[in-house]
C-alpha cells in the first residue's frame, strides 16, 4: 500500500512539472501592454527597521521614469532606524512629493494593514502601489506596470519577484526555493483557476478596487493579508493578473534559526490561508517523492528519473526564461538540497499554531486570522 501511495504522489509530482512548463508557457505568451495614459501613482511602503539594503530600495522608487507620482512611507516609532534612511533619500530627490508616518501602536493584529490603511487615507491618487520595504525595482517600473491598468476592468495587479539572497547558505537556499518552486506554484494556479490571489512583496491596485472590499482594514487579522486582498478583489467582480514586470526581493542574510522561524511560519500561515492547496503541494516535491519511490520500489527509477528530469526542466525554465536568475545559474547544484528541506518545512507546517513575527508571538486561527499571545 505504502509503496503504491508512494508510487502515484510520484506520478502526480510528474504531471505538476508538465503543468509547470505548460504554464509558463502560457505566461511568456501573455503580451505585454504598451502606451496609454500614465495616470499619476502613490507608492505606499510600510517600513521597519534599516534593514539590509534598505536604503538602495528606497531610491530605486525614488529614480522612476514617470510623469507624476508621489511616496509615503510608515513606520511605527519616530525613533524607528528607518525613518532617517527615508529621509536621506527622500531629500536626495526633492522633486519627488515624498511624506513619512508615523503611524503608533497598531489597534489589530496585523500592523502592515495598519500602515497601509495609514497611508492609503493620505494617498492623493488613486492608482496605488504597495511595495514592501526588502523590494528593488527598475527605473520604468511605473511606467510598465500603469501600461496594464488600460483596462478598465483590472482591479489589482501582482508583481512576480525575483529572490535576491545575502551572504548566509539559509539565504541563498531560500531565494533558490522562491525562484523555482513559489513562482512555479503561482504560474501553475494561474493557468488552472485564474488569478485569484495576490502575493505581498508588491502589489499595484485600484482605488476604486480596494474600496470595494471594503478598504483594507478588513484584512487587518489575516496573517496573509495579501493573499486575501487578491481573492476579495477577484470575488468583488475585478480582474486580478499576474504582472508581466517582475521585481527584485531582497532577502537578506539570516542564521539558520531565524530563517528556520521565518520559513516555519509562511508554511503555517499558507496552511491556514489555502487548505486544500496546501495538501495538494505535495506534488511540487518531486525529488522527496521520488527518492521514497525508489526506497519502497527499486525497480521504479524510470519514472524517477523521468520526474527528476522534468522537475529540472521546470526549475530551468521558471528561474531563466521568466526571472533571468543569475543564482540558479551559479547554484543550481543546491537545489536538491533545497527541495529535501522545503519538504521538511511543508511536513512541519502540519503542526502547530504559533508563529513570532517580528519578535512578537501569535497564535494562528483555522481561517488565518491570527492574534497576539499576551
Amino acid at each position: 500500500m505504502l509503496a503504491a501511495a508512494a508510487l502515484a504522489l510520484t506520478a502526480g509530482a510528474l504531471a505538476y512539472c508538465v503543468l509547470v512548463l505548460a504554464a509558463a508557457r502560457s505566461y511568456l505568451r501573455q503580451p505585454c501592454p504598451k502606451g496609454g495614459l500614465l495616470p499619476p501613482v502613490s507608492v505606499v511602503r510600510p517600513l521597519a527597521g534599516a534593514d539590509e539594503g534598505l536604503e538602495e530600495n528606497l531610491r530605486s522608487y525614488f529614480r522612476q521614469d514617470y510623469p507624476e507620482f508621489e511616496i509615503l512611507a510608515a513606520v511605527r516609532y519616530g525613533d524607528d532606524p528607518a525613518r532617517a534612511v527615508f529621509e536621506q533619500v527622500a531629500a536626495g530627490f526633492p522633486q519627488v512629493p515624498a511624506r513619512l508616518i508615523v503611524t503608533g501602536e497598531p489597534p489589530y493584529p496585523n500592523a502592515k494593514v495598519f500602515s497601509l490603511a495609514r497611508m492609503l487615507a493620505a494617498a492623493r491618487h488613486d492608482l496605488i502601489v504597495m511595495a514592501d520595504s526588502d523590494t528593488r525595482v527598475a527605473p520604468d517600473f511605473l511606467r510598465r506596470v500603469a501600461h496594464e491598468f488600460q483596462d478598465p476592468r483590472l482591479g489589482l495587479s501582482t508583481c512576480p519577484y525575483r529572490a535576491v539572497p545575502g551572504r548566509s547558505l539559509w539565504s541563498r537556499l531560500e531565494a533558490l526555493g522562491m525562484n523555482t518552486d513559489f513562482l512555479a506554484g503561482l504560474l501553475a494556479a494561474r493557468l488552472v483557476e485564474g488569478v485569484r490571489f495576490a502575493v505581498g512583496p508588491t502589489i499595484v491596485a485600484r482605488r476604486e478596487a480596494l474600496e470595494a472590499i471594503g478598504g483594507v482594514e478588513t484584512l487587518c487579522d489575516y496573517l496573509a493579508e495579501d493573499f486575501v486582498m487578491g481573492r476579495r478583489v477577484a470575488e468583488a467582480g475585478w480582474r486580478v493578473i499576474l504582472s508581466r514586470h517582475r521585481i527584485e526581493h531582497h532577502i537578506g542574510s539570516q542564521a539558520w534559526r531565524e530563517n528556520f522561524r521565518h520559513r516555519l511560519r509562511w508554511m503555517r500561515s499558507t496552511r491556514r490561508s489555502r487548505r486544500w492547496g496546501y495538501l495538494g503541494q505535495v506534488f511540487t516535491y518531486p525529488l522527496p517523492l521520488a527518492l521514497l519511490t525508489l526506497s519502497l520500489t527499486p525497480g521504479a527509477w524510470p519514472l524517477a528519473l523521468g520526474t527528476l528530469a522534468l522537475r529540472g526542466a521546470a526549475a530551468w525554465t521558471v528561474a531563466e526564461k521568466i526571472l533571468g536568475d543569475p543564482l540558479f545559474r551559479r547554484f543550481w547544484y543546491l537545489l536538491p538540497l533545497e527541495d529535501l528541506l522545503s519538504f521538511c518545512f511543508w511536513l512541519a507546517g502540519f503542526f502547530g499554531r504559533t508563529i513570532t513575527w517580528r519578535g512578537r508571538k501569535y497564535l494562528l486561527e483555522r481561517d488565518g486570522r491570527f492574534r497576539p499571545i499576551a
